[in-house]
């Protein structure tokens, strides 16, 4: 089996975790998903020798992990930090530019205690790893980005523009 193809099965994975992620109404619960993703999103960019985007979803996949259990924002800059190091290392051109966009708005969104907050910011940075995965050409990719959008979309309207729920009250 080549590079590319089984680069492009661990994204059909990652996809699952990706799609369940926000389906979650807990950031926990979001962030647990995204870090297990990330874990298959790393390998695919590593296959794919595309060393920016497996140096930031390794970063990603710990920052992931980390934001289980702490917002803060001093971690959040750390990431960040490690994120523009990573980049400038590995620096490539205008797809490493994107890379570092997608990561960092990814990064003030997963460290932020409001998941409505976190998951604008993650359309946000979504769309830049969209943008990237195109210009890479890893179809399947593209196609993760864009389902993970949606469904970031779809439980967004779930938990907060769906206007026929009513919230369960608590006595």
């Amino acid at each position: 089996m080549s590079a590319f193809i089984l680069s492009q099965l661990l994204i059909i994975i990652a996809i699952f975790f990706d799609l369940a992620s926000f389906q979650f109404k807990k950031r926990k619960q979001i962030v647990a998903c995204l870090c297990v993703a990330g874990t298959l999103i790393f390998s695919h960019f590593i296959l794919l020798d595309q060393w920016t985007a497996a140096g930031l979803m390794a970063i990603a996949t710990i920052r992931y992990f980390i934001s289980i259990f702490t917002t803060s924002k001093r971690v959040m800059l750390f990431f960040i930090f490690l994120s523009f190091v990573v980049t400038l290392f590995t620096y490539i051109g205008s797809v490493s530019l994107l890379a570092f966009a997608g990561s960092t708005f990814q990064t003030v969104a997963s460290f932020n205690k409001n998941d409505k907050k976190l998951r604008q910011l993650m359309i946000i940075g979504t769309s830049f790893w969209l943008l990237h995965n195109f210009i890479v050409n890893s179809p399947a990719a593209v196609i993760m980005e864009a389902l993970f959008i949606s469904s970031n979309i779809i439980g967004y309207y779930r938990f907060y523009l769906n206007p026929t729920r009513t919230p369960l009250k608590s006595n």
